[in-house]
This record gives C-alpha cells, structure tokens and sequence, in this order.
C-alpha cells in the first residue's frame, strides 16, 4: 500500500499523465460540436486514443526508466520485491486509461449528447481485451528498450503507424482498400473496430475478438521471457 501511494504521488507529478488525459479529450470537444446525435465514431476513437497513449507512452517510458536508474535492481534487496513495484505500476496505469475513459464517456454523453452503448457486456468485453493488448505491446517495449528515452521513442514511432492503420487518424473509407484491411488486424485497428461495432449496436466480431486477445497472449509471453530487471 505505501509503495502504491508513492507511485500515486510520482503519477500525478508526471506531465505526460495530463496529456494523456487532455490529448483524447481535445478531439472530442472539438470534433463533438459537428457531430449528430447518433454519430458511431468519434467517441469509439477517441477512448481507442486513450488507451493507445497510455500504453504505448507512459506504461513503458516509466518502466524503463525505474529499470535504466536501477530502482528495480535495488529494489530486488529489499523486502519490497522489483514485481510488487511492476504490479503497482500495470495497476496505476491501467486506473490512468480507465480515468480517461470514464471522463470521455461523462463529458461525451452529458454535455454532447453522443451515443452511448446498448449492451454493457459487449462494451467491456472488447474494452477488457483491446486493453490488454495494448498493455502487452507497452510492456515488450520496457522489456527491449535499453532506457526511458528509447521506450518513449518506440512508443512513439509505434502509436503513430497503428493509429493510422486503424482509422484514429484519417476515415477508414477514405482509405486504400487493402491499407483498411490490414489496419483491422493490427491490435489497436482491432480494438477502434470493434468499438464502433458495440456503439453501432452491433455483437463485436469474434474473429476481432480472437485477435486482440491473440495479441494480448502471445505479446505478454514474449515481453515476461525478454523483461529484464536491470
């Protein structure tokens, strides 16, 4: 518990956190004020954003940088073991994108008067799963990267290509045909798709399902074999 409100204090601290929270929110207000009432799309992309930024940017960046200044090597000599301090860290990250997410959905349905989903089950489903995939893609990179400023460049080099490929960036229909389809397997084109689907009132695909959670399987076991402590 004093390990999780030390990290709580460091998060709150850490502008990258902010951003992550402001960045999603910008371009829902200031594409909300053009959209109509039953608009399926800028609401399911902007938490798609979210989480994207969360883990991508700020779930590696920390995690590589507590192991590039040896706070995990030091920490393995203390009652306190270095896996208490990345269960924290997945935990606090994970309540970052869940806040950034709930305050999409309040501003969202409250003041813009956007769509909400049906079916909660579906929502969660495909929220629980497009998440962990994203999370297993932030930790293989704090597995590989040999420090903080590595992690936020991969990170970064990462996100932009996935949020393209999968519509965050620009229309799906305005894009090639076969650059659409290959961005509907990618972890976050899988996660922003099925999204609309649920806000469309429609069941999630099963094969987008698989795919996400596919990805969330295999990229964790690859990032535990490769993470290293120090």
């Amino acid at each position: 518990m004093k390990l999780a409100i030390v990290e709580i204090k460091l998060l709150a601290r850490e502008p990258g956190a902010l951003f992550s929270l402001l960045i999603p929110m910008f371009i829902l207000v200031v594409f909300g004020s053009s959209i109509e009432p039953g608009d399926t799309v800028l609401l399911p992309m902007a938490l798609a954003i979210a989480v994207g930024l969360v883990a991508l940017y700020m779930l590696p960046t920390t995690l590589a940088t507590y192991r590039e200044r040896g706070i995990l090597r030091r920490l393995s000599t203390t009652p306190v073991r270095p896996g208490n301090l990345l269960v924290v860290q997945l935990l606090l990250q994970l309540v970052l994108a869940l806040l950034a997410c709930g305050l999409l959905l309040t501003v969202a349905g409250t003041l813009l008067g956007a769509r909400l989903p049906a079916s909660v089950v579906p929502a969660v489903l495909t929220f629980v799963l497009g998440t962990a995939g994203m999370f297993a893609i932030g930790l293989l990179i704090a597995a590989l990267a040999p420090n903080g400023r590595s992690a936020n460049g991969v990170g970064v080099m990462l996100y932009f290509p996935m949020a393209y490929l999968a519509g965050l960036i620009q229309p799906i229909d305005q894009m090639p045909d076969i650059v659409a389809r290959i961005g509907e397997y990618t972890p976050l084109g899988a996660f922003g798709g099925s999204l609309r689907e649920v806000w469309a009132g429609q069941v999630p695909s099963p094969l987008l399902l698989g795919v996400m959670a596919g990805y969330a399987l295999v990229i964790s076991i690859v990032a535990a074999k490769s993470f290293r402590w120090e």
